[in-house]
């Protein structure tokens, strides 16, 4: 079995990180002696002909990834243009990859980096692909999260409180005698739209609202899932007299599913956001909703990166930024009367998306 990055700083009593600067030959903080011991240790292990001869040795791309779920959604290009002017700024162009929500996509992608066909990688998740990630990680490769993270691995991260965001929104919703909020939540693959729905049933809760007046319905973060949600509810004759969709395309395609169906807003039924996508604002009447600081995002997360391609440390930070509710035109309305009680309602609707 190769001998792996980890095997070698164990073997010279140094982390990761310093291995990883002398084997590049960057060796600027990492005294003479300590690079005696790591050049020994490779040696040793035969790491330099299992590793290096594959291409740790060749001088840098001056390159790294970015890898989005959905191109399309108006959310990632704004994260985009943060990772791009920082890293243009230090000399680097950014390569980017589109899963379409594609686990397999991913992973091909994933393998740029473990090729060294790149520096480096940011990359918002199309699922939990925490084997990939882990091999990564296991090899010092530098990789940021961005906006998404995965449960149960330690790697570098910047995003925001998304169960603090949802919890904020619903509960501005439940300030306007709002009791029956129907919550269209993110795919379950993804802990970020399970901490959206966390948020959802803490503030109803905090509210006093029984458990049993929770309308929850499965979307998949693109307009049409968020359509097809609240066409659902209403074939279905769920009562609510507020929607609160886990991210703002599904928000306008529910919007889109109460005009169709002869409701008004927010007199009829309000609606919330989340992300603060350009349409937002644009779209009629504007839509409420949760702001992430995209670019500021994007511009963190590069950042994180050249810090960890520079060998700053072994890596494993996570980065929470605050979100902040924005008030607009969609949920003006208080609640309308002759909402009924029933049944929480937990359904998936729809596919793909972003």
């Amino acid at each position: 079995m190769a001998a792996t990055i980890r095997d070698v700083a164990a073997r010279a009593g140094v982390s990761v990180a310093t291995v990883s600067r002398v084997v590049n030959r960057s060796p600027h903080r990492v005294s003479p002696a300590t690079q005696r011991r790591v050049q020994a240790a490779v040696q040793a292990l035969a790491y330099e002909s299992n590793i290096i001869a594959r291409g740790l040795k060749k001088r840098s791309t001056r390159s790294v990834a970015l890898i989005v779920p959905d191109i399309s959604n108006p959310f990632f290009p704004a994260i985009a243009r943060g990772i791009e002017d920082v890293a243009r700024a230090r000399g680097y162009a950014v390569l980017l990859c589109n899963t379409y929500e594609d686990l397999e996509r991913e992973r091909a992608y994933l393998d740029l980096l473990a090729k060294r066909m790149v520096d480096g990688l940011v990359f918002a998740t199309a699922g939990s692909n925490t084997r990939h990630l882990r091999a990564l990680r296991r090899e010092g490769r530098p990789v940021v999260l961005v906006a998404r993270d995965v449960a149960g691995v330690r790697i570098d991260t910047v995003l925001v409180d998304n169960f603090r965001g949802e919890f904020e929104a619903t509960t501005h919703l439940l300030g306007l005698g709002h009791r029956r909020i129907a919550h269209i939540t993110g795919p379950r693959s993804l802990h970020v739209a399970s901490e959206r729905r966390r948020g959802y049933l803490q503030a109803l809760e905090a509210a006093g609202v029984p458990r049993s007046d929770a309308v929850i319905v499965e979307g998949d973060f693109a307009a049409e899932g968020g359509r097809q949600a609240v066409q659902h509810l209403l074939e279905r004759g769920v009562r609510f007299t507020a929607v609160a969709a886990a991210n703002d395309l599904m928000a306008i395609g529910a919007m889109e599913a109460l005009r169709h169906a002869g409701r008004r807003i927010p007199q009829d039924v309000a609606v919330v956001g989340f992300d603060d996508i350009t349409f937002a604002s644009l779209v009629s009447p504007a839509l409420t909703t949760v702001a992430q600081p995209k670019y500021r995002m994007g511009q963190l997360a590069m950042e994180r990166l050249l810090e960890l391609m520079d060998g700053a440390d072994e890596g494993g930070r996570q980065t929470v930024l605050i979100p902040q509710l924005v008030v607009r035109e969609s949920c003006g309305a208080r609640a309308a009367a002759g909402a009924i009680n029933g049944r929480e309602e937990s359904t998936r609707v729809g596919g793909g998306g972003g």
